[in-house]
């Protein structure tokens, strides 16, 4: 059980307390930007040893979250989104140990080249300095940007949900035991302290300088407001409304296992699939067995006229249906003329988050992969990938599909930036 619900709720002095947090955040930033990568790592196995031995008080908690939510009505894909279950704080802590793994990006020599004058220029990779995760529903995204950051040799500040707020509470607590047992400064890792929504509008204002990145996580209201607002810069994504085509040349077979696993699996994810398309010179023989499939799988489907003709149970789908992202079981569906048609429709539809083509001619993925403008772009294989862990990153702290900086999975190298590094032999410039 944790701590009764006080925190700072209401406190008429949040300005002040948020200013303080953002000061020690850093102070730990410049401390973690000198840490050698083998205290990082003792922190990282440290974490990921709480997180395990703490599971049960982190489940007691979560479980509070949840029932109050479900008091609400919230939907099913919402509570799953919030839901922590043993297997889901396992994995949370295998990939702490994954990410423990990877190289320490921190300080790799990307490019070194010698001028003609002698002078040898290195880029290196530097700390982005202190990160401001603003997150909604899901808590593991605490530990996730956690350990991300700390990682990468930055601090966090963290501001999540106030449906996750006993969950965070829980799994922060862990992540501090880390920092602690190997000597790292505590507010490395930040966990702003109240619901009071002023606290977001606070964390985009920048703090006074005090937070050098904004990532949110969370529902297209969340994302928007922060684009719209944050003085700082953004690693963002809107929404993900994401695709599969199923191209004439696709295996019925491995057609229909990537779509339902796309769909269904988990419908609240940000890597779901929305929409399905479906080449119009393949649909006699794929279209009908495809939305059979997933009607009988609890998926309600949305779809054209064509779409409508093969099964009775198709509702109209409306305009709106192309550009919706619907992070539960429901996918609009439509047929397309050929792999141009798919493209054309994610071009006009798409959120250049993650879209996938299955088929067998190499041609038409070539096409597909190099023309569709998305952040992930995927052949024969599930949408539900669009995920950091299974890039091999051990997380991630969001799906950026921006063009600056970051795209696709940010994990602990995409949060570095670069310095150059200059050395000389006495050289002056005429």
């Amino acid at each position: 059980m944790t701590a009764p619900l006080k925190a700072i709720d209401g406190n008429a002095d949040l300005p002040a307390l948020m200013t303080d947090l953002a000061s020690h955040a850093r102070e730990a930033a410049r401390m973690l930007a000198l840490a050698p990568p083998e205290q990082k790592d003792q922190a990282l196995e440290a974490i990921e040893r709480a997180l395990r031995a703490n599971a049960a008080r982190i489940l007691a908690a979560n479980a509070e979250d949840v029932a109050e939510v479900s008091a609400t009505g919230a939907t099913s894909a919402f509570i799953d989104r919030l839901t922590l279950t043993p297997a889901r704080i396992n994995a949370m802590a295998d990939g702490v140990a994954t990410v423990r793994g990877i190289p320490d990006p921190v300080g790799t020599v990307t490019e070194s080249w010698q001028r003609p004058n002698g002078m040898t220029i290195e880029r290196v990779r530097v700390p982005l300095g202190v990160i401001g995760v603003i997150f909604e529903s899901r808590p593991n995204v605490a530990a996730d940007a956690g350990v991300l950051c700390l990682k990468s040799g930055n601090a966090v500040i963290l501001r999540g949900g106030s449906d996750s707020f006993r969950s965070c509470r829980a799994i922060h607590e862990a992540l501090v035991q880390g920092l602690r047992e190997a000597g790292l400064p505590e507010a490395a890792i930040t966990l702003v302290p109240t619901r009071d929504r002023a606290a977001v509008g606070l964390m985009l204002s920048g703090l006074n300088g005090g937070i050098d990145v904004i990532v949110p996580r969370g529902g297209k209201s969340l994302v928007a407001r922060v684009e719209a607002e944050a003085r700082v810069p953004v690693f963002a994504h809107l929404e993900g409304v994401n695709h599969v085509y199923v191209d004439r040349t696709a295996n019925l077979e491995m057609a229909k296992s990537i779509v339902l696993n796309a769909k269904m699996r988990r419908t609240g994810v940000c890597g779901a699939a929305e929409t399905l398309l479906v080449d119009r010179a393949g649909a006699a023989a794929n279209l009908k067995p495809l939305i059979e499939m997933l009607i009988e799988s609890g998926c309600e489907v949305r779809g054209d006229d064509a779409v409508q003709k093969v099964d009775a149970r198709v509702k109209p789908a409306s305009d709106d249906d192309w550009d919706t992202e619907y992070l539960d079981a429901i996918i609009a569906a439509r047929v397309v003329d050929g792999v141009g048609g798919a493209i054309t429709h994610i071009r006009n539809h798409g959120s250049r988050h993650t879209d996938a083509i299955v088929a067998e001619d190499a041609k038409a993925a070539e096409k597909f992969l190099k023309e569709v403008d998305s952040a992930i772009v995927l052949h024969n294989a599930s949408t539900q990938f669009a995920d950091g862990g299974e890039f091999g990153f051990g997380a991630e702290i969001g799906i950026a599909t921006g063009k600056f900086h970051a795209r696709g999975p940010v994990g602990a190298e995409q949060l570095t930036s670069f310095k150059y590094r200059v050395h000389g032999t006495g050289q002056t410039r005429p």
